[in-house]
């Protein structure tokens, strides 16, 4: 089974900063000898970054399944960001919100969510587990 989640952004920050922060955090959480005090804020690995896409993988410590990643920019007179986290092999569609959060853990540890204009789209129909997700706790 696949399991597909999505959120999507709105900045009124250019999409160069945007992309700039997440490859910044991407690489600032990239697996380490031990994810022991990190829970889900590490063992991400980025795989590209070109002009408005990047894209990467997260390996979940607890449950070992890799979700991957891609973010997409569009400039216009803001920047539009759309993240899709992708994993195979999930039990539980909802998947206790891990692939949510391991877009969600990104745009918080970037601080995005307090750039200018940041609004975010998303609900339990595009992600599911969005409604019921804690990022705090992965």
């Amino acid at each position: 089974m696949i399991a597909q989640y999505g959120i999507e952004g709105l900045f009124n920050i250019s999409c160069e900063l945007v992309q700039e922060k997440l490859v910044s955090q991407i690489k600032a959480w990239q697996i380490r000898y031990s994810c022991w005090y990190a829970g889900e804020k590490c063992s991400y690995e980025l795989v590209s970054s070109a002009p408005y896409v990047i894209t990467a993988t997260h390996t979940s410590p607890t449950t070992k399944t890799v979700s991957d990643l891609q973010f997409l920019l569009e400039q216009s007179t803001i920047c539009k960001m759309t993240g899709e986290a992708v994993s195979e092999f999930i039990k539980d569609p909802a998947d206790n919100s891990t692939n949510y959060c391991s877009l969600q853990n990104l745009m918080d540890g970037s601080n995005l969510i307090n750039a200018e204009g940041y609004k975010q789209f998303s609900n339990k129909w595009i992600c599911p587990g969005f409604d019921e997700a804690n990022c705090t706790l992965t």
